[in-house]
């Protein structure tokens, strides 16, 4: 489970954090994509928000299914717009990556969601049954 969340935190924190670093590059393809413009600003700052959030949910025990469900939708809204640009749906769309991902060819990326859905979906099903079949490690005091 812990390379799992291990996986997960570095990939939204890695994806914030270049967004952030190349602001003004992320806003002009914010801008280029295939919706309007008046969206771009609250993308470019919530996006990133957003990725620093599930990574944060998923450092908690409390919270940590929260950010494997929003990883997972998260991936899964990312993946559905790469399809859609493998299916020639939009006319041209920039990456608005940041780091090595940004090298990747569509379909490589299209790869890369499709294996971060996976272990976001493996995660939830290992704490779902950690948390039916693992017994806590402290046993309750009783009071005579």
């Amino acid at each position: 489970m812990e390379i799992i969340v291990l996986l997960l935190f570095s990939l939204f924190v890695y994806a914030a954090t270049s967004k952030l670093m190349d602001y003004k590059v992320f806003l002009v393809q914010m801008n280029d994509q295939p919706f309007d413009d008046k969206f771009s600003i609250l993308l470019v700052w919530g996006l990133p928000a957003l990725q620093y959030l599930i990574a944060g949910l998923l450092i908690f025990r409390r919270t940590l299914l929260a950010g494997l469900y929003g990883s997972l939708a998260l991936m899964l809204i990312f993946t559905v717009y790469i399809t859609l640009i493998k299916l020639n749906f939009f006319n041209h769309i920039p990456c608005s990556c940041g780091g090595v991902i940004k090298q990747f060819t569509w379909t490589e990326h299209l790869y890369f969601n499709l294996f971060f859905i996976i272990i976001s979906l493996a995660g939830i099903v290992f704490h779902k049954w950690l948390r039916r079949n693992v017994k806590p490690t402290f046993e309750k005091i009783q009071l005579s």
